[in-house]
Parts: structure tokens; C-alpha cells; sequence
């Protein structure tokens, strides 16, 4: 886990007047209102190193770095959340069998209404984004705005090159809605990982899409792994269930062309 306080605005926050301390720790996950001024009143809280108890007290919130109970939060305005995630985790509030992927966070933000920006199967590893703005999440998952999105599987068989090609020219896939089975699904590219694996960024987000196409050629996923998004990495040095906050440099490799970026990483920080 990590709280990253190198990342300041977090979603472009610009406030043009100060905020009152109690109402940014409500914004920020921190709990009810009560319980916001309760942390105030008993001095656990403090900002620049200086304990704050006035929950009127008023700071912009431009780059604010605060503390609660000695841990460092940067203040966002619209929170983006990138997160390593493990097997055997369901990304829904409300999971049916495993456990969710809300757990893995603390609770501040777990308190943030935060969606997953493309769901992972519960046994599909990697890069898993969570935000409470809803624009970048529509942009992020919308086909119309391409975002491609890099899966490597282990397959049960090597893909081979017919399959490769089938993969790009576009395969027909089971649907329930006649019009969508009648569309030909594509990746934007598949190759052959020198390890065998199958690497494809696809641009869609259809139900367990990256499965289905390399079940239509022939072939079956036997574990699946999200490495990029966009022009955005998962972090070598981010470990399986850590996660950071995302800055607006990040946030806009995330919606970049990953041939066109100058760099496609992130830090755990």
C-alpha cells in the first residue's frame, strides 16, 4: 500500500478558496461528519507538522498534504486509484464468493464511491484502476475512444501464427444480443511472447472478451494478466494487492496512445 504524497492536485483539485479541515476529511473518506470533528477534537490530526483541532480552520486544498493518526494523505479532489490486483478477488462492493478488492484498500478509501474502470474476472491478475470521476471512467472504458488495454495469457496450447492473425483479422463470439454476434471483435495487435505467453491489447471491454476470442481460435486462457492501460504500466516495484494514487501525468498515460507516450510507467512510490 501506498499513500504516494508526491501526488498533489489528484484529479486537477483547484480550489479558489480555502476549505474548512472538518468538510476535507469528510470529502476525503474519513467518515461522518461527527466523527470527522471527533478526530479534530482529539488532535489527531494535523497539517505541515502542526496539530489542527478547529474543524473550522480553513486550507486550500491545492497540493494540501495532511496527517490522520500519524499517516500521510495527500487531499483529491476526484480520487484514481491504481491497484495490483491478486487471484482470487472479485472487483464488486457486494462480492458473490471471493473477497473484494475494496478490501485490499483502507478505509478512507474504501469510503469514496469508487468503481472499478473495467471489471478483471476473479481469477484474471494486474492492473486494476478505481476512481469516483465519472468522465475518465466513461473515457477509459467507452470503445469509441479506443484506450487499448495489454492482456498476457498462458494459453493451454502456444498460439500459433494462424491464430495470431485470426485474433487481429477479428472473430464472431457467442452473444445474447444478436447485433453484437453479428460484430466481428478484434484485437489492435497478438504476439507471441518469448516465453510462449499470448500478448493482445484489445479496445473493448465485452465479457470475458480475452477468453472468448481465444476460445474462438481454438485455443483456452488458462490464467490471464492486465499489464497496461492506455500508455500506463503496472509498476515493476508494486507488489501483488499494493496500490498507489495517480497523478494527472499518470492519469493522461492512461488515456494515451502507448506508441505515441515517452514513457509508459508509474512508481509505487
Amino acid at each position: 500500500m501506498s499513500s504516494d504524497s508526491s501526488s498533489t492536485s489528484g484529479g486537477r483539485a483547484k480550489a479558489s478558496k480555502p476549505v474548512a479541515i472538518a468538510q476535507i476529511l469528510f470529502s476525503q473518506g474519513f467518515g461522518t461528519r461527527r466523527h470527522c470533528a471527533a478526530l479534530l477534537r482529539h488532535g489527531l490530526v494535523s497539517v505541515g507538522g502542526t496539530v489542527v483541532e478547529d474543524p473550522d480552520e480553513a486550507f486550500l486544498t491545492a497540493g494540501l498534504v495532511f496527517e490522520v493518526e500519524g499517516q500521510t494523505w495527500p487531499f483529491h479532489e476526484k480520487a484514481l486509484i491504481l491497484l495490483y490486483k491478486p487471484a482470487g478477488y472479485e472487483c464488486s462492493r457486494k462480492p458473490s464468493h471471493h473477497p473484494s478488492v475494496f478490501s485490499l484498500l483502507p478505509e478512507p478509501v474504501r469510503n469514496r464511491d469508487m468503481q472499478p474502470v473495467g471489471r478483471l474476472d476473479e481469477d484474471t491478475t494486474g492492473l486494476l484502476l478505481l476512481t469516483d470521476d465519472g468522465p475518465l471512467q466513461h473515457k477509459l472504458t467507452s470503445p469509441k475512444y479506443h484506450v487499448p488495454k495489454l492482456y498476457q495469457a498462458v494459453c493451454k496450447a502456444e498460439v500459433d501464427e494462424t491464430q495470431l492473425r485470426q485474433l487481429v483479422a477479428g472473430v464472431l463470439l457467442e452473444e445474447r444480443n444478436p447485433k453484437l454476434a453479428e460484430e466481428a471483435v478484434r484485437a489492435v495487435s497478438a504476439e507471441r511472447l518469448p516465453d510462449g505467453r499470448l500478448q493482445m491489447a484489445l479496445t473493448e471491454g465485452r465479457y470475458h472478451q480475452a477468453k472468448r476470442m481465444v476460445a474462438a481460435v481454438g485455443n483456452r486462457v488458462l490464467s490471464l494478466h492486465r499489464q497496461r492501460i492506455g500508455a500506463l504500466e503496472l509498476p515493476a516495484d508494486l507488489k501483488e494487492g499494493g496500490w498507489i494514487w495517480l497523478d494527472d501525468r499518470q492519469r493522461e498515460l492512461a488515456m494515451s496512445d502507448p506508441a505515441a507516450a515517452p514513457s509508459a510507467g508509474a512508481s509505487a512510490g
